[in-house]
């Protein structure tokens, strides 16, 4: 595990991060238009999350799982679906390719996210809720996208849907490209988890399910046929060697770049991660971000 030096002498904040159970056996993520709910057992935990701010230098991908770096953006309003579509990922897959150096990328997707009022941003149900392109409340458990098995399907998928006619690849990164819209201070920011103090053996599989509305509890904890065929997370229990970082007051013009799954196991393979609430700013703003994920593949 790749320790920083002096990092015992950066600020650090205690904060609340929700964990999975001990015993939680039916782990799934219902996902609707504005809102989740996770059926699985949760726990709360005070943990240390240490301010990167004065060591964001130091970080990489490679050894720590993830990055924050400049990255200024042409969008001017991110509530524009269209023009989100139009602008951003053509310059997340240039952002990306930047980062790492891949030979390609495949956009999947992405998602705006705010701890702030979700009344103007729900919608009536209807069919077809494809869980992308909408805005959401923050994900407030420690968790990864993409579970190892997962990955390793989505990557031969994305591959060959977006180049047909490419070499094949040697590896693949999975990651998340991450940026607050919102002015600084924010009251929900993002925690990672170092890479090297995550075993591979760690984390529990969370279904994800696409639904036009919530349905009962009842509903949700019952039989589920295709749950074998259906994307999944993976989500962690408490370790207290796990090590928390965060970058306070965010700008739109920088990101932060984190793994789900790297396929090279000689380096950092995923970085868990969740919103938390960070008490160190009391007139803070409703944290609003979007996330867009991508596969990087090099050939």
């Amino acid at each position: 595990m790749a320790v920083l030096e002096k990092d015992t002498e950066v600020r650090t904040v205690n904060a609340s991060i929700g964990f999975v159970a001990p015993g939680s056996f039916i782990n799934r993520r219902f996902v609707a238009p504005g809102v989740e709910h996770n059926t699985g057992h949760y726990e709360t935990h005070l943990v240390t999350v240490r301010d990167g701010r004065p060591l964001k230098d130091r970080f990489s991908l490679d050894v720590h799982g993830f990055v924050l770096a400049q990255h200024p953006t042409a969008v001017s309003d991110f509530f524009d679906k269209a023009q989100v579509e139009r602008v951003y990922p053509g310059e997340v897959v240039e952002t990306v390719k930047a980062l790492t150096g891949a030979t390609h990328v495949a956009p999947r997707g992405w998602m705006i996210r705010t701890s702030g009022d979700l009344s103007a941003h729900q919608r009536r149900p209807t069919a077809g809720y494809t869980h992308s392109g909408g805005v959401q409340p923050p994900a407030s458990e420690a968790h990864v996208d993409f579970t190892p098995a997962y990955a390793e399907a989505a990557a031969r998928t994305a591959y060959q849907a977006a180049f047909p006619n490419g070499k094949g690849y040697s590896r693949f990164l999975a990651s998340s490209l991450w940026r607050c819209l919102s002015e600084p201070p924010q009251d929900c920011p993002l925690a990672v988890c170092e890479a090297g103090s995550v075993g591979e053996d760690e984390g529990v599989p969370n279904t994800l399910v696409i639904v036009d509305r919530l349905p009962d509890e009842k509903t949700m904890l019952g039989a589920l046929p295709e749950e074998a065929s259906l994307p999944a997370a993976a989500i962690f229990h408490y370790n207290p060697k796990h090590r928390w970082w965060y970058f306070p007051n965010m700008t739109r013009d920088e990101v932060l770049m984190f793994k789900f799954h790297d396929s090279d196991r000689t380096k950092a393979m995923r970085t868990p991660h969740t919103a938390f609430q960070d008490p160190s700013f009391p007139e803070a703003r409703p944290r609003e971000s979007i996330e867009f994920r991508t596969i990087a593949f090099f050939e």
